[in-house]
């Protein structure tokens, strides 16, 4: 599920694959904005088939939160 999140995030919104680690947070280390996150939430919903819940947004704060987040709501 890494990976596959790694590639969205090198392909679709430009970032160095070599800055993305599992504990990498979103916004501070890897410099995502609110339209980022906007946009990689979209990404994911359409890529994985699943829903992002508007307050479990807020508490994704690294990469890995991200995938586990996608792990534990992927059918």
């Amino acid at each position: 599920m890494f990976e596959k999140l790694k590639n969205i995030l090198v392909e679709e919104l430009s970032l160095n694959p070599d800055d993305i680690t599992p504990d990498a947070e979103l916004a501070n280390d890897l410099g995502i904005n609110s339209l980022d996150l906007a946009d990689l939430v979209l990404l994911c919903e359409d890529e994985f088939g699943i829903e992002f819940s508007e307050d479990d947004i807020h508490k994704l704060i690294t990469v890995g939160d991200v995938a586990e987040y996608i792990e534990a709501n992927a059918n």
